[in-house]
């Protein structure tokens, strides 16, 4: 039997290392970073409404100002880190969010502050996009998709911790401004770590570089504690440029159609239910304090799925896993809007809602890292995620419109839940066309 030894071959049949588990693990904690930077925005919302008295249309529009930004930079920093590299992307996005970070802060109005939440969005936007093709890249073939998952459980750990902080520097008379000082502080903590651990990968060396490549791609394998390759491949013409519409070409255009439609539907609902929890569970009566506990723990929800989702993917399909928590977080966000009386109960189903619906999203993440070529990992990534983020923008913006024209919350949450449904929905056609009817 032939052993395959160039570099893909490698890292896909041999086990992963040590430095390859701390780039995974490096790629896991931005993620979480980008946890607690998209939700800041969440724990500081009923200090920000208070402080400039806006009703809650014009607080759900300011809550999905960085969602929007979030688009526009998966698109096009996804895009720029298919030719400038994952590791430059990474500390380019970093800077951008570190700095975002610092100036909401100093806001002193409404359009300034969403200004500033736009831009960070920007970055937070590009780092998405990367960290995912980052842990793809650097896993092996057996745990590719366990790699995956935990990164994207990284999101509701940062959220945890975030929150908590927040609840903290609140609860000790902090004002919302604080939130925002301590995620610059944290972003910005997170350079040197990359500049010291993170190499760049493997496929994007070889995608740079090709076969005249080799001896860099060897001392970036002997850097990772792997043995050296004989050869790299001879790529094929126009491999290294890559071509916004080779997306949605032969063989790819279905995918990648599909996997948007998911993906924006899905995460209508996922920032519907993070970004306005805060705000609802004080409209009940509940304090802000004890408000923002209940967002905890449903991040606390959502860091177990994600690590349940990702262990579930070593025995059954992640599609399949995918779908069930979809429908699964449906439910629980509707089970959420009915009439509740005390604040465990809330938790208790925050917390579910929260396992279910960030499980479905590891899942989807997983199944862009399936979908796309080396090549095209991070572009397209990033062009699911940016288009989809218009339905993260939505969410916000479509929940406090209906609630400002009397919507009820139960009608309110059932509406809003339908989106995982249709993204259940896609990827059960997805499947379909993939293997057929039969």
């Amino acid at each position: 039997m032939t052993v395959l030894n160039d570099p893909a071959a490698i890292l896909a049949k041999s086990s992963m290392t040590r430095a390859q588990v701390i780039a995974v693990g490096l790629a896991t904690l931005l993620n979480a970073l980008d946890g607690f930077d998209v939700l800041s925005i969440s724990f500081a919302a009923p200090g920000i409404a208070t402080q400039f008295g806006i009703d809650r249309a014009a607080l759900g529009v300011v809550l999905s100002m960085e969602l929007i930004g979030m688009a526009v930079g998966a698109l096009v920093l996804g895009n720029a880190a298919d030719k400038i590299g994952r590791r430059p992307m990474l500390l380019s996005c970093l800077a951008v969010m570190s700095a975002g970070m610092a100036l909401a802060a100093t806001s002193d109005s409404i359009a300034i502050l969403s200004a500033y939440r736009l831009f960070t969005g920007f970055g937070i936007g590009g780092m998405l996009a990367t960290t995912a093709a980052v842990v793809a890249e650097f896993a092996n073939a057996r745990y590719r998709n366990l790699a995956v998952a935990i990164m994207a459980g990284g999101y509701p750990v940062g959220a945890v911790v975030g929150g908590s902080i927040a609840s903290a520097l609140l609860s000790g008379g902090g004002t919302w401004h604080s939130i925002f000082v301590f995620g610059a502080i944290a972003t910005a903590a997170f350079v040197p770590l990359i500049l010291w651990l993170m190499p760049e990968t493997i496929a994007f060396l070889v995608l740079r570089h090709g076969p005249a490549g080799l001896s860099i791609v060897n001392r970036q394998l002997e850097k990772l504690g792997h043995r050296s390759a004989d050869h790299i491949p001879e790529l094929e013409p126009g491999t290294q440029k890559v071509r916004w519409r080779e997306l949605f070409g032969p063989g790819l255009a279905s995918v990648s159609i599909l996997l948007l439609i998911a993906y924006f539907m899905h995460i209508m609902t996922f920032y519907f239910f993070v970004k306005w929890v805060p705000k609802l569970v004080v409209d009940m009566g509940f304090e802000a304090g004890t408000a923002g506990s209940v967002l905890v723990w449903a991040n606390v929800g959502g860091a177990s799925g994600s690590l349940v989702l990702s262990l579930f993917t070593q025995r059954f399909p992640v599609r399949t896993l995918t779908i069930l928590a979809m429908i699964a977080g449906a439910g629980a966000v509707i089970w959420f809007g009915q009439p509740h009386s005390d604040i465990a109960t809330l938790s208790v189903i925050a917390g579910t809602a929260g396992f279910f619906v960030n499980g479905a999203t590891a899942g989807i993440y997983a199944m862009f890292a399936q979908s796309y070529p080396a090549r095209l990992r991070a572009s397209g990534t990033g062009m699911v995620i940016g288009f989809g983020r218009g339905g993260a923008a939505l969410g916000p913006i479509v929940a406090g419109f209906l609630l400002a024209s009397g919507l009820t919350l139960p009608w309110l949450a059932t509406i809003m839940a339908c989106g995982s449904l249709i993204a259940a929905l896609a990827l059960t056609v997805l499947r379909y066309r993939e293997h057929g009817v039969a």
